[in-house]
Parts: structure tokens; sequence; C-alpha cells
């Protein structure tokens, strides 16, 4: 069954074209037939990276950083903001809390820590898609967060449900994309208390994949896995992790009452946080590479210790997310050297504590997918890759700085993704990778173009971008003089007219719906 995506319109025609504009439509909808049935989309499985990981630190850098966050942490302190529950069970712990503000004693947390697991599986409600987190894996997660899209129709403006849905449409069918995500854009058109169902919903409906779950609230992340006990039944989701969620640091030093209750609610659950400072360097941490290390570390340890207070084995992953910013204008700037050290040192510290690392994307503060944002994005996912990420968020879509949600960079992104899964991949040397009857059969002097091996790997050989054009220049002008842009804005939309929605239960749907409407209607809309 086709599920039927609300793209945006192209425009009107004028009435006195309208018998040309009908012979039109019916050779578009015959077009459209033809790409349905035409588009075949490769399909990958969960990135296992043979490249070794690179380190930027060695055993002294390591130690003197670590040694740095173990002073801060014991007479500097971290806030655990309006939480007393929370700074009880710290001083149960034996942590000295003075107020708000907790001191550790070096080696509690990391000694708390231990308890958290090194790998652990996010299960999809298709087996198939769920994904393992840590060791050599890569996780691909779409962008979080923007209040703003970058439509199809090329306008910049507010989000909606719809755009949402689409996104979770794109995510699902991009072949290199492991994971749904969380909240790829901010649909404004529905209440702030009230969004998080339809968008827990979405990704349910609309996906096969797994997916993150609400922290704007200590409720609404009850919703999330109430949510999720309809999906996979009530045991299931209680013994089993079935949703990621983003956890960040008020940076610097503290953790807010907001975070702390989804943290909670979360770990005590068994499902995973992704604990992830969240840096822009020079304004929420020092301008110097080693010292917002130091800092993310402290940071870092003393959240994920905290989780493990909440229930020793619950998943985490160590995250963190880090810019510099612009001492010129004050704004964020991304792809910069700076940030792929810190990106990679702490990648280097989640794997001395041995769990899984979150970091990375494809970032930019590029308004349109132009060159900067191409260079920018290159620029955080090599190092990502290099590092040895387990869960990148923000791997496909993002846009000015995180402002924004664009369809066609989405697809651009989603290129790239494929292009890195092949290279961790690592050099195929098996027989066939090996090729000698290729050598052979051709010998000096001879050409590969029609050889056996040639004619039996030739689809699958190299990689290919599906919005590259190399093409004469004549060829491309004949076609339009498309730029990479816009013909991913076209995938994008051969993509969604392709659509079909994996199937869910009826009577798990009608569960779903059915606690949305009582939630719902249990209290008023509030848009702030």
């Amino acid at each position: 069954m086709v599920d039927e995506p609300s793209i945006n319109a192209e425009p009107g025609s004028n009435p006195e074209n309208v018998g040309l504009a009908s012979r039109r439509k019916g050779r578009g909808a015959a077009a459209r037939r033809n790409a349905r049935s035409a588009l075949s989309l490769p399909t990958f499985g969960l990135l296992k990276r043979a490249l070794p990981p690179m380190d930027v630190l060695d055993e002294e850098g390591m130690a003197l950083i670590e040694g740095n966050a173990d002073i801060i942490m014991e007479e500097i302190g971290v806030v655990f903001s309006e939480d007393e529950e929370a700074l009880a069970m710290w001083k149960e712990a034996g942590a000295d809390v003075r107020g708000e503000r907790v001191h550790f004693p070096k080696g509690l947390c990391r000694e708390l820590m231990k308890t958290a697991p090194s790998t652990f599986t996010q299960h999809a409600r298709n087996s198939e898609r769920s994904v393992e987190i840590g060791g050599r894996n890569t996780v691909f997660a779409p962008v979080y967060g923007p209040p703003f899209i970058r439509a199809l129709d090329g306008e910049r403006r507010y989000a909606t449900l719809g755009d949402f849905e689409n996104l979770v449409r794109l995510a699902y069918m991009a072949p290199a994309m492991h994971h749904s995500g969380g909240t790829v854009c901010e649909p404004v058109d529905v209440a702030v208390n009230k969004r998080h169902l339809d968008m827990i919903y979405s990704h349910i409906k609309y996906s096969d994949k797994p997916f993150m779950g609400s922290v704007t609230a200590p409720e609404r992340a009850e919703d999330s896995i109430e949510m999720t006990r309809i999906l996979f039944g009530r045991d299931f989701t209680d013994n089993n992790c079935v949703l990621t969620s983003l956890i960040n640091l008020n940076s610097p030093l503290v953790m807010d009452a907001t975070m702390l209750g989804a943290l909670k609610i979360y770990a005590r659950a068994g499902q995973a946080c992704i604990i992830s400072p969240f840096i822009v360097g020079g304004a929420m941490s020092p301008v110097a590479v080693a010292g917002t290390l130091t800092q993310v570390l402290a940071e870092a340890t003393a959240a994920i210790a905290f989780s493990q207070l909440c229930r020793p084995g619950a998943p985490v992953i160590f995250g963190t997310f880090a810019t510099s910013i612009s001492m010129q204008s004050g704004a964020p700037s991304f792809g910069t050297p700076e940030t792929a050290q810190i990106l990679m040192g702490a990648a280097q510290f989640a794997r001395r504590y041995g769990l899984p690392f979150r970091s990375g994307g494809s970032l930019t503060g590029s308004k349109l997918p132009d060159s900067q944002a191409a260079s920018e994005s290159a620029n955080t996912l090599w190092p990502a890759m290099q590092g040895g990420v387990n869960f990148m968020l923000h791997a496909a879509g993002w846009l000015e700085g995180g402002l924004v949600s664009s369809f066609d960079k989405f697809i651009l992104d989603c290129e790239q993704l494929e292009a890195h899964q092949k290279i961790a991949a690592g050099i195929d040397l098996s027989e066939n990778g090996q090729a000698m009857d290729a050598i052979g059969e051709v010998g000096p002097g001879g050409h590969y173009l029609g050889c056996a091996h040639t004619q039996k790997n030739f689809q699958s050989a190299f990689f290919v971008a599906r919005t590259a054009d190399n093409n004469s220049f004549e060829q491309w002008e004949i076609e339009g003089s498309k730029t990479a842009p816009l013909r991913a804005n076209d995938t994008a939309k051969t993509w969604l007219e392709n659509y079909q929605a994996p199937k869910l239960d009826s009577s798990i749907n009608e569960e779903l719906k059915e606690f949305i409407a009582r939630k719902k209607d249990a209290m008023p809309d509030a848009f702030t």
C-alpha cells in the first residue's frame, strides 16, 4: 500500500493553457509511473569499520587531560540544577555536595561508569534494522532539532509536521541511513506540549528503523517509553533497549533540571542516553583544544556516572558536540581543525573507558547547500569517520548552523554517507577483489571493458553519486544545466513519490492513535 507523501506542489498553470497542462499532466503521470518502477536503491547493512581509528593523543597527553579533569571535578564541581533527588543520590554515593554543586572524589565517576555496557543493541520494529552501538560499528542518524526547513520549493520557513513526516520517509528510504533519528525538525504547527506524540508516531508509522525519544520534559520521556511499550510490548521494552535519547549538558559544568529529569526516566527504564556536552568553543569552553577536552571529559563522566546511579548497566553513549566561535561575528563555525581534534580526542577517551561514542555529522553554517556547505560538512564527516564515531547524529540534512533542515542537503549528505560506508569497510581481498582472473584474461596491452570480471562487477564496482553529473558540457546543458542541489531536489521528490510505508499492525496503530488522542485531550495547547 502506498502512503501518499505531502510534498510541496509545483506552481499552478496559467488558465489559458489548461489543455496543455492536462496533456502534460498525463505525460507526467506516465513518467512518474516509469520512475516508480525504475527506482532501485542499494541496500547497506550496519557499517562495520575495517579501518582502525586515528589517535590524536599519546598516553602522556591523555593522562594530562584526565588529571586536569579530575581537578575540575574535585575542586570546581558540576552543578546538578534543581533536582534534590539527584543531589541526595550523589551524597549517598560519596560525593561532596555543596548546595547544587557536586564535587567528586578522584576516580569516583570512573568507577561508577564501569557498569555501563561497551556495546548494546537498539532494537527496531523490523528486527533486520536493529543496530549494535559500540565497537567497530558506526550508526548514521539524521539531522536533529532545527525549527526551520528549506523546503522542496526552496522556501525557508518554519517547519511543519508534514515536513517532519517527509524527512522520516527520506531517512527510511536512504540506503546508508541506519536510524530514523529524533527531532528531524521542529513541527512548530503543533503545540509544544503535544508535538512529541506526533513525532514519535511518525517514526513508528513511516519507518521501521530505530528512533529516538523526546527529552524536552520528563513526562514526554515517559510518553515516548509508553508508546514503545504499545509498539514492542511491555515486557520486551522493559527488558531491551528500544530508544536512544539526546541528553545535552548546559556547558560549562551544568546539568539542568530538564535534562536530568529525562535522563532519570530513560536510564531507569533501561533505555539509552547519549550524554553529550554542547560546546561552542570560546563561549562555552576555553579557546584551547586541550582545555575544551578537559571540560568535556569532566562534564561527560559526571553525567554518565549519574546514569549508572539511576540504574547500573543502563546503556549510555559518551558524546560531544563541539564547534568553534567566530571571533569576528560571535557565530559558531564548523569544519575547523580544532573541532576535529576535540572530536577525535574525546573518542579516544570513550575507547579508554569502554564506552560507545557519539559525535560528528555533516555540519555547516552555510545558508544553502553550496560549496561552503560541502567543504564544512566534509571536514566534520571525515574526522568523525577517522575518529571511530559509533553514533553519528546530524549525519544528513543539517544547514545554517543547525537552524535549518534541508531536503536537498539531506540527499547530498546521504550520498556521502554511502561513499564513507564503502571507504570504512576496507579493501576487498576476496578472490573476486584480487581480480587475478581479469588480469590473466586481458594480458599485456589489452583493456578490461569487455572481460568477464568487469561484466560481472561493473554495476557495483565503483561508487556513483546519483546527484553528480559527469556528462559532457553539451549534454549537461541540454538536460537543463542543473546544479547538484537541483538534482538532489529532483531525487528527494522522486523518493517521496515512490515511498511505500512499512507495514504496521492495525491493532497497534489504533492503540497508538488512541493513546495520542487521550494524552492530547488531557491538556490544553501550549506553544511556549
